[in-house]
């Protein structure tokens, strides 16, 4: 029996002031979120556009991320009901957030989802494409803000390894977050996960995706 209480706790303990923790519930039940909510966890993170339908109903009142790749076509389910789109890495999704949230009367909060290791496996932007991105975003979208950027580090056996890469975001997140335009305001460096969130702090992220390390490992 996973003992979430105390894992959560356990990693709200070894986080640096100011890091928002964001915990990662794919494939766990709504029970189980309520527990991690009732212990406090403020911030759920999801992979999957159907998990959150289908846990939606289910949970305690919480701040919900959509932090996995998401498709055009499942935009129009879940944007009116979480907080932060981290995934975002096409115009063609942009313009899809935008035009849905402008249907609803909403503003959108994304991330630019970057992909330093330029993992063909992964999904993200070259570090060389975000910039262009952003400002193809700011000029066309009127109902997102640029809140930020998230990564997802290589797997490196050894934690510290993933730390250059980290370091490459952080000083993209620093440069692009200098540029003074409209509906940008970068305040989120969403980087770290389970095995590596501390690496991560380390080179400057200020929100973490935690999952295996408070629930449990996944059954699939």
């Amino acid at each position: 029996m996973t003992d979430i209480k105390g894992n959560l706790k356990k990693i709200e303990n070894s986080l640096a002031d100011g890091v928002q923790l964001v915990a990662v519930t794919k494939t766990h039940s709504p029970e189980e979120m309520n527990e991690a909510i009732d212990a406090g966890a403020s911030d759920i993170g999801e992979n999957k556009v159907q998990e959150i339908l289908d846990k939606y109903d289910k949970v305690h009142p919480v701040r919900w991320h959509m932090i996995g790749h998401l498709q055009t076509n499942k935009v129009k389910y879940i944007i009116d009901k979480v907080c932060l789109i981290h995934s975002v890495d096409s115009m063609k999704l942009a313009k899809e957030i935008d035009k849905r949230a402008g249907q609803h009367g909403i503003s959108m909060d994304i991330l630019l989802q970057v992909n330093p290791a330029q993992e063909e496996s992964k999904f993200g932007l070259d570090i060389g494409e975000a910039e262009g991105l952003m400002n193809d975003i700011l000029r066309e979208c009127g109902n997102i803000n640029i809140r930020g950027l998230m990564c997802v580090a290589p797997a490196c056996e050894d934690p510290e390894e993933a730390r250059p890469y980290f370091a490459e975001v952080k000083k993209l997140y620093d440069r692009l977050a200098g540029t003074n335009q409209e509906r940008l305001d970068f305040k989120y460096l969403s980087m770290g996960m389970s095995h590596d969130y501390t690496a991560a702090m380390k080179e400057g992220s200020n929100m973490v995706r935690v999952g295996s390390a408070i629930f449990g490992k996944r059954v699939y």
